[in-house]
């Protein structure tokens, strides 16, 4: 059986197995995962910048937030690098205390300077999604005054109002608030641009899995992420291959070329609804091959 961590750009969290037919295991390996997607969305891999469905997902299996959704409850919120969090009285002042020895997969231990150096980043950006930030009164020239580190673990968000506190949270769950490795972004800096330039093609997470490639209109490679301080990935790794048109997808996934096919229209999930090898899932067309291999 072939399991895998793979979050839902929804969601953003989810755990799942799929289990595969003899004849697409003969043509990837057991802890390797194929799905064909549409996937020529996708301009960019910085998460400061990512604004889109596909991407969103990708973001979801490769950053981690401070919090996000559960997903076995989605009205919940839990931790995901913050082992707690709490709002001051007047409303304004939130802050989120770090899990203690988290590291990013490139071997960089994360901490409250990594979460601050990230969401100011985004603010300073200024990407399509910064908005999302930006609402609550952030900008270029007083971001560095209200987001700020209180500690070597701690964090401290200062609004310009009161909100909905479930606001502000549900809010920081997006991809925009994804913490990234503050020592290799600067590292690969040009001209103060905050990395902007490399990120977009490159990597500087801590999520279960890592972005190890990304070539436009064509393929997304991800790698289990062994750093990773949660339950690590099932799968070492997750590929997903830009197939535009659903007739090949569903065609790939008849002859075992790939596992997953995100695309399909009703005439093709018509087709294989005789073949008892292949299951349809989700509330909207997906498929995925199955057996009891």
């Amino acid at each position: 059986m072939k399991a895998m961590f793979i979050q839902s750009a929804a969601a953003l969290a989810i755990a799942a197995a799929f289990a595969l037919p003899v004849s697409v295991l003969a043509a990837t390996p057991k802890d390797t995962l194929v799905v064909t997607w549409a996937i020529d969305d996708i301009i960019s891999m910085d998460p400061g910048e990512v604004f889109e469905i596909s991407a969103g997902e990708i973001m979801g299996n490769s950053y981690d937030r401070l919090i996000r959704f559960d997903v076995a409850d989605p009205s919940k919120l839990i931790g995901d690098i913050a082992q707690s969090w709490s709002v001051s009285a007047d409303g304004k002042t939130y802050s989120f205390q770090i899990k203690p020895g988290l590291k990013f997969a490139s071997g960089n231990a994360l901490t409250a300077e990594d979460v601050v150096y990230s969401l100011q980043r985004a603010v300073v950006l200024d990407k399509s999604p910064a908005f999302i930030l930006t609402q609550f009164g952030f900008s270029k020239d007083n971001v560095k005054d209200k987001i700020k580190q209180a500690g070597p673990l701690t964090v401290t968000i200062e609004t310009d109002k009161e909100y909905a506190p479930t606001f502000v949270y549900n809010c920081l769950t997006a991809n925009i608030a994804a913490i990234v490795d503050k020592k290799l972004v600067m590292a690969n800096e040009k001209d103060g641009d905050w990395g902007y330039g490399w990120l977009k093609t490159n990597y500087a997470g801590s999520g279960p899995m890592k972005i190890r490639e990304w070539r436009a209109n064509e393929i997304v490679a991800l790698e289990r992420n062994d750093n990773y301080w949660g339950a690590k990935s099932k799968l070492a790794r997750v590929i997903y291959r830009h197939v535009k048109e659903a007739a090949t997808q569903r065609l790939m996934l008849e002859k075992g070329d790939a596992d997953i096919a995100r695309n399909l229209a009703p005439e093709d999930l018509a087709a294989l609804a005789s073949n008892k090898e292949i299951k349809t899932t989700g509330t909207r067309p997906r498929v995925r091959s199955t057996t009891s291999a």
